[in-house]
């Protein structure tokens, strides 16, 4: 990982869209699965990559959805390598499904999906349901995709893993403690939080682990989009949008340039072989103190989101949580 004093930039910014990132690439023989990829910046994602001629797979809960998806993808870019497979990842039985099911080498796997419902839900497990699939669900579905990535990584070069994060994350590190909201009055606010600075440490540790293989994960900030992610949220959650709006947290973008971010870490040449990153308006993002005001720095990412002992802890757990032995 590049140190905090050598931030990596690129030639894209808040305003590039997507197509820009992939603009004159070919990635015939890309193999990619998106999760989340039915709506949103999941669904921009795949359009894009599979313009520029990859493989996508749409990993989605809602398969009647993923199917209409596939079918504009396919209508707007000609290309019918468009695969929709179901993937609840909530439900640790239709992740190791997926993965089982998965054949073959894999490029790119693009960790979108996202839940932000506004009362306390638990999975099967008693976990609270944002963590579990904002973060533990992506976390189970990396884990079992690592050979498949390695293998993809031998083919090509490299392989890359892109988790999507949120300015959201400065609001709350991870509460080991009370992960669960098993004491602690539940605010799903700060619950969001925790899970998208989770997805920020699982990319410090990934990269620690597999870079040998091959293999190297970033997170990203996509910055303010509408979205149906929103459509759940109480008033308290939609006024506090608003002051942060209003406050230049951020500004509104479009889903393409939303997308631009996960696009710039899945295939642009400044994050080949390298990981651990936290990326912003296409650009490596600059660490801030935890107790840093996230109304004045909305455009960096917070020390405990970017901890490697942190990093190394929050695997630790997530390994027991599913009960995977320790490595």
């Amino acid at each position: 990982m590049q140190a905090s004093n050598s931030l990596i930039t690129t030639r894209f910014n808040a305003t590039s869209t997507a197509e820009d990132v992939v603009a004159g690439l070919d990635l015939s023989g890309v193999r990619a699965i998106i999760t989340g990829a039915s709506s949103g910046i999941g669904l921009e994602t795949a359009r894009v990559l599979a313009g520029a001629g990859a493989e996508v797979t749409l990993a989605v809960r809602n398969t009647a959805a993923g199917a209409k998806a596939a079918e504009y993808i396919v209508k707007s870019t000609r290309n019918e390598r468009v695969i929709v497979t179901a993937l609840d990842l909530a439900n640790q039985a239709s992740i190791a499904n997926f993965v089982q099911n998965w054949n073959g080498p894999l490029h790119l796997l693009i960790n979108n999906a996202g839940a932000i419902p506004s009362t306390l839900s638990r999975t099967a497990e008693g976990w609270e349901l944002q963590f579990a699939t904002n973060y533990l669900g992506h976390f189970t579905l990396s884990l079992g995709l690592h050979d498949a990535l390695a293998a993809g990584a031998r083919e090509r070069g490299e392989a890359r893993i892109v988790s999507v994060s949120s300015t959201a994350h400065m609001r709350s590190p991870v509460v080991f403690d009370d992960i669960h909201f098993e004491r602690r009055e539940y605010d799903p606010q700060a619950a969001y939080a925790q899970s998208k600075t989770a997805d920020s440490l699982f990319a410090v540790e990934a990269t620690r682990r597999w870079a040998a293989d091959g293999i190297v994960a970033n997170v990203v900030s996509p910055g303010g989009v509408a979205t149906g992610l929103q459509r759940d949220f109480t008033q308290k959650q939609k006024d506090y949008l608003a002051e942060a709006e209003a406050a230049g947290v951020f500004v509104y973008k479009t889903v393409g340039q939303g997308a631009a971010t996960t696009l710039v870490a899945a295939v642009a040449p400044e994050f080949a072989h390298t990981g651990g990153h936290y990326l912003t308006d296409c650009q490596e993002a600059h660490t801030v103190p935890n107790d840093a005001d996230l109304f004045n720095n909305g455009d960096g990412v917070k020390q405990w989101a970017l901890d490697p002992a942190t990093a190394q802890k929050l695997w630790k757990i997530s390994l027991e949580l599913i009960g995977q032995p320790a490595a």
